[in-house]
């Protein structure tokens, strides 16, 4: 099935090291912060309405989400959020990009077996400064031919991504967590994708099960990649 591939892009965030549960956890300590004013139900619906809102000014990533958490709590306050709790709200934002990166099981054991035989790339979407941190710090940079940060992850930044790689859809394989971002768009591409998912998933990435089929393959963990791929 998979004889044909010459790339391998992996995505990042939940599909190498985990991201996903520190926006979880800075959403309940943003919902604690605005208790007084609503409940966490509330809070959390704005809060997701504003970033979906935003998305096309601020893109993705913890940046976009601290500014979407200071416009909501202006709104959700009636404009009576104190100084003191902006500050409150950034400094949850500088907390999430100062996190250490946890990366997740057999991550580095794939790269390594897989950067001998393919071309292996990162691709994945949010903020520049960031992205790069994250590679840095995870100690993963000597595995990727090629670093790609998309502002989004649709079918026509992949053809482009495609299209710079010099290759045909069919010899493009993405790995990733997210059905919307990291799959479906490959299998309208009709590249290759193997989706590894992970336990929590940002509700903007979920997809209806008649937005799924059957082109592509489901593993529990990375390590399982190997046995179609080598």
């Amino acid at each position: 099935m998979y004889g044909n591939i010459k790339v391998i892009a992996f995505d990042a965030d939940d599909t190498l090291w985990v991201n996903e549960p520190y926006f979880r956890d800075t959403e309940h300590e943003f919902a604690k912060l605005l208790s007084i004013y609503e409940t966490e139900n509330k809070i959390n619906q704005e809060l997701f309405r504003k970033e979906i809102d935003n998305l096309e000014l601020y893109g993705y990533g913890v940046k976009g989400f601290m500014l979407s958490m200071i416009e909501s709590a202006i709104e959700l306050s009636d404009n009576k959020i104190t100084s003191d709790d902006i500050l409150k709200i950034l400094n949850l934002g500088k907390a999430m990009l100062n996190k250490p990166i946890e990366l997740l099981d057999g991550v580095e054991e794939v790269l390594k077996v897989l950067s001998k035989e393919y071309k292996i790339i990162l691709a994945t979407k949010g903020d520049l400064l960031d992205q790069e941190r994250k590679l840095e710090k995870s100690g993963l940079m000597k595995y990727f031919a090629h670093i790609e940060v998309l502002s989004d992850k649709k079918e026509r930044n992949y053809s482009r991504l495609i299209q710079f790689l010099d290759i045909q859809p069919s010899e493009f394989l993405m790995i990733g967590n997210s059905l919307k971002s990291d799959i479906l768009p490959l299998i309208n591409l009709n590249a290759e994708a193997i989706h590894v998912p992970f336990h929590t998933t940002w509700i903007h990435e979920e997809v209806s099960d008649e937005d799924k089929n059957e082109k592509y393959k489901t593993v529990n963990s990375l390590q399982e990649i190997l046995q179609f791929l080598i």
